[in-house]
């Protein structure tokens, strides 16, 4: 089977390499100067002024393809979205762009231009260079023959006309084509907030933090979450960045917000006594009025815990922690003064009064180690957190999951799936490519920057949010990538809106 022949909108996958092809004077420069960046576009006219008398010098076009070739190859190598702005009408030169995409494990996607040959001919007889008539009544011919062959030669995408033009990273233009239709029986997500990073810049971090959580609350957020650590992790920030201890933080917005469910993604199992984090979270879900959640996890930040003078033990003593805390928890939140003995813990007295208002507080197990991790939540948790980014690795992880409840002998449908999604919202394509540009580490081409933040517009991460919900994942909790205020937050309402889950909110709330 052929690549897909599109003829509507140019939606281009990100890093790619685009292949132009049509005859002289059909468009293909103007379009690719419009639509891409100018370092984007490699063009043999620019070459052949380097080694002749101008763009138009035939004579150096042996220099300027090679220069070419080397240029490719580069720009492939460091994983950049590259224009090849020439005819494109050689089958045998298509085929070397395809292997050099390949080799590179990138997409190649081919532009053509079907420019009525009388348009064509008008141009160039305007060009102050024009090419000979026989020269160009060549091409038209070599365009039609390409024209019949393009969409099987083996390019991952074949553009024919294009309109302006988008670039979409890989997996979100994956989802767009996906869902070329809306899947509305597949939207069934809810949306949670995940809030890790407390640089606001000269804003005051306690209004902001009040603006954002009673935005969240408004548009429809399900609940807050924030991390657990003591200084800011390197995936987000610099270690001297502000970071808020949680449980404090989660308090303070629970006195400022009336509906947003509350708690922590993860809390690392080693970073409180369990019986101080049983109180902690009785206490929350007391003066929240039941809107607590227990996010727990092993933990994995090692500098940290060493900094404040915490030990630092093997995973597997972190994991039998952590299977002891899942047990310990409910009988701490529960009637009486029972003791608990288990691997690592030992509680004489497990009493925390006043007790939740929930009965039972829902557990979040967060995690994705498929022999431990992931059986554990199969056996103690009302929900489980997996890392959301590659769609295979989330359909796996869920596979894993739910084959540890069937060999528990619980029934899959009871745990709830949630995955952690940062990611970059912009409402149009301008607004996005500034959000890039002004986020990425100058050391990070934009195109993989773009790629590995999820970055998309609106309709892009609805399309790729219906294809999770197929998975099977029940709760998305987002992380709003440059999310300084509640800006970015109210912009993101129209993807929750897309997701009616009235009908069913009784029952996510049920399975946790």
């Amino acid at each position: 089977m052929g690549a897909r022949s599109v003829t509507k909108e140019s939606v281009i996958p990100t890093p790619a390499l685009v292949v132009l092809v049509g005859p002289s004077a059909a468009g293909k420069t103007t379009w690719a100067e419009a639509n891409f960046k100018p370092g984007q576009v490699l063009s043999t006219d620019t070459f052949r002024a380097y080694y002749g008398a101008g763009p138009s010098d035939r004579t150096a076009g042996t220099e300027a393809f090679a220069l070419l070739d080397q240029l490719i190859a580069a720009r492939l190598g460091k994983g950049l979205t590259t224009v090849v702005d020439t005819v494109g009408l050689d089958p045998d030169k298509r085929a070397a762009y395809r292997q050099a995409a390949d080799e590179a494990g990138l997409p190649c996607v081919a532009v053509g231009f079907d420019t009525d040959p009388e348009l064509c001919r008008a141009r160039n007889q305007a060009s102050p260079n024009p090419l000979g008539k026989t020269v160009l009544d060549r091409q038209l011919r070599q365009w039609r023959s390409a024209r019949e062959t393009l969409a099987d030669e083996g390019f991952e995408l074949v553009i024919i006309n294009p309109g302006p033009s988008r670039q979409v990273p890989k997996t979100m233009l994956t989802a767009t084509e996906a869902s070329a239709e809306p899947d509305v029986e597949n939207r069934r997500l809810a949306f949670d907030l995940a809030i890790g990073n407390y640089e606001f810049g000269d804003a005051d971090i306690a209004s902001t933090l009040v603006a954002m959580a009673k935005t969240a609350e408004r548009v429809g957020f399900r609940a807050l979450w924030v991390m657990d650590h003591f200084r800011q992790v390197p995936q987000v920030g610099r270690a001297w960045e502000p970071m808020l201890e949680a449980y404090t933080t989660l308090a303070f917005l629970a006195g400022h917000t009336e509906r947003l469910r509350l708690g922590t993604l993860v809390t690392g199992i080693e970073h409180r006594n369990v019986g101080l984090l049983a109180k902690i979270i009785a206490t929350l879900d007391v003066l929240s009025g039941g809107r607590a959640e227990c996010g727990i996890g092993a933990g994995w930040f090692s500098a940290e815990q060493a900094a404040y003078g915490y030990p630092v033990n093997s995973n597997r003593v972190r994991l039998d922690t952590l299977e002891d805390a899942l047990q310990a928890l409910p009988i701490l939140w529960g009637p009486g003064a029972k003791s608990f003995d288990g691997a690592v813990l030992s509680i004489p007295e497990a009493m925390a009064y006043p007790r939740p208002v929930q009965d039972p507080v829902p557990i979040l197990v967060g995690g994705g180690g498929e022999k431990r991790t992931l059986r554990l939540a199969a056996r103690y948790g009302h929900a489980c957190n997996i890392m959301g980014r590659d769609l295979d690795t989330v359909a796996h992880k869920i596979e894993v999951v739910r084959q540890h409840c069937t060999d528990l002998g619980r029934d899959p449908d009871d745990l709830t799936i949630t995955t952690l999604n940062p990611l970059i919202h912009a409402l149009s394509g301008r607004e996005l490519d500034e959000l890039i540009e002004s986020l990425r580490p100058a050391n990070q081409p934009a195109e993989a920057f773009a790629a590995a933040t999820q970055a998309a517009t609106t309709d892009e991460h609805i399309a790729r949010f219906e294809q999770v919900s197929a998975l099977g994942v029940d709760r998305v909790c987002v992380s709003l990538l440059g999310n300084t205020g509640p800006e970015r937050i109210e912009a993101f309402a129209e993807v929750i809106e897309a997701f009616d889950v009235s009908e069913r909110s009784g029952e996510v709330e049920a399975r946790d």
